[in-house]
């Protein structure tokens, strides 16, 4: 089904299910005369009231992502834990209201009935249109291709399962396999095509959005070759794990009917993290630009007298899904520190820093403008480090993923830069490289006020960087 339908969709049957959850209620609580009522509340104004509160949570918890052959029960567990949320804080509400205004609340805890009747109106909205798509889904209509990379039992199980689940909506096209002796093999009429150094053309030939991993043991270099490859390309990628890794925990595993999967690199982060993180770079950007504005003024006085060129400098980086923006800092450098060397990393005691720009450097004032970047989105407060384009085509060459830190917003400080010391050779990058994905694969507002903390200590004591 075409992304925008199913919005369009589920926007309309949560429009009706909500409005008709409040109706029953509304019914029940004032029509009905069964409870005593010391002024009578206007229809429209409270369904419409109660309809963009839901809404409102509802895309604050991801419920209007884009579904394909997901758990219903999983949808359902989202909506019971998301509703329990919002209903505790109309009751938290309506009580402060009664207090506020001296009023008996005898008659509130009916507003858990409305709870009851929102539940049962809106999953069956949710069931009647995710069964409806699955049987689109059974019939052919919005399937998506499938590989299997790797030729082996294992492969073939993982098929016989997709085979025999039409629900799921994948249809396996081809096997790439390991070895070039496996070419032209096939498995329920399913042919071995290439082989995993070629993945990419595979993927852009056969129009795969599904990539499923099934290798033997010590073939991990395989296994990295095939993410390198297909890290730029519009695919999901799972991996179908060894008994070691399900029983030792290390791998968040999905399902399809029974059959475990790891998802690579998921976006581990929740929908109502991900705001509550945006939410948080806008409110404290804008303070600390408030704040620092003395600092600003003063800082800026003295690039100037100490020596010629702007006072600001901009570079354009690699944000978000490689998109370029342009990050401003205080010059620290001079004017023409690149004039004649062309793009070059900074190094500890760098000969081009001025000796202002030396003292903002260490006590990280040289940062501040960027909140300006985190105000407009194009950073966070917690990231990877942002690189300049022409660095990150030239390390993306050299080392294999480096491309996934380009999947979450850059930030102005990290877990790289808490961690390790300034960049000086590709190795010091390789390093923090692992810091970046370490980061990325636990991605969360605990995660990022740890490096805040951090951060603030690194700082004190002169150390990390943040080029």
């Amino acid at each position: 089904m075409n992304r925008k339908i199913e919005k369009i969709l589920v926007l309309t049957i949560d429009f009706l299910t909500i409005n008709l959850a409040w109706m029953l209620f509304f019914y029940l609580r004032v029509e009905t005369g069964w409870f005593t009522m010391i002024t009578s509340p206007d229809f429209f104004l409270t369904m419409g009231f109660a309809y963009l509160y839901w809404m409102m949570i509802f895309m604050f918890v991801g419920m209007y992502r884009t579904w394909f052959a997901s758990s219903r029960f999983d949808e359902l567990s989202t909506l019971f834990k998301s509703s329990f949320v919002g209903i505790f804080i109309l009751f938290a509400i309506i009580l402060f209201d009664d207090y506020r205004q001296q009023v008996p609340s005898t008659n509130r805890f009916i507003i858990f009935v409305y709870w009851g009747l929102f539940l049962f109106t809106v999953s069956t909205g949710r069931v009647l249109i995710r069964s409806f798509q699955r049987r689109l889904l059974i019939k052919g209509i919005g399937r998506r291709n499938a590989v299997i990379i790797g030729y082996n039992p294992k492969a073939n199980n993982i098929h016989n399962t997709i085979h025999t689940h039409p629900a799921l909506g994948l249809d396996v096209v081809a096997y790439v396999a390991v070895k070039e002796e496996n070419i032209d093999k096939e498995y329920k009429g399913i042919k071995v095509v290439d082989v995993f150094k070629n993945i990419d053309k595979v993927i852009d030939l056969y129009d795969i959005h599904e990539i499923i991993i099934a290798l033997e043991k010590h073939e991990d270099d395989v296994m990295m070759n095939v993410i390198a490859k297909s890290d730029e390309k519009n695919v999901r990628i799972k991996i179908v794990p060894d008994l070691y890794d399900i029983i030792g925990g290390q791998a968040r595993t999905s399902q399809i009917y029974g059959f475990p999967l790891i998802d690579v690199m998921p976006q581990l982060m929740p929908e109502w993290e991900k705001k509550m993180k945006r939410l948080l770079d806008i409110i404290a950007s804008f303070i600390i630009l408030i704040i620092s504005f003395p600092v600003v003024v003063i800082t800026s006085i003295a690039i100037k007298i100490d020596s010629p060129g702007p006072v600001f400098f901009r570079q354009e980086r690699s944000g978000l899904n490689g998109k370029v923006f342009k990050m401003v800092k205080f010059r620290s450098m001079r004017a023409d520190a690149e004039k004649k060397s062309g793009p070059m990393w900074s190094v500890k005691d760098d000969p081009r820093i001025t000796r202002v720009g030396r003292f903002i450097r260490k006590v990280r004032i040289d940062e501040i403008p960027q909140m300006y970047n985190v105000l407009k989105g194009e950073m966070s407060l917690v990231g990877p480090r942002p690189e300049r384009p022409y660095f990150v085509e030239k390390l993306a060459e050299e080392i294999p993923l480096y491309k996934r830190r380009l999947k979450v917003r850059p930030g102005v400080t990290g877990w790289a830069q808490v961690k390790h010391k300034y960049d000086e050779d590709v190795e010091d990058v390789k390093v923090k490289l692992r810091y970046d994905l370490f980061y990325i694969e636990n991605i969360s507002l605990r995660m990022d006020i740890k490096i805040l903390l951090r951060t603030i200590f690194v700082v004190l004591l002169g150390k990390g960087h943040f080029e």
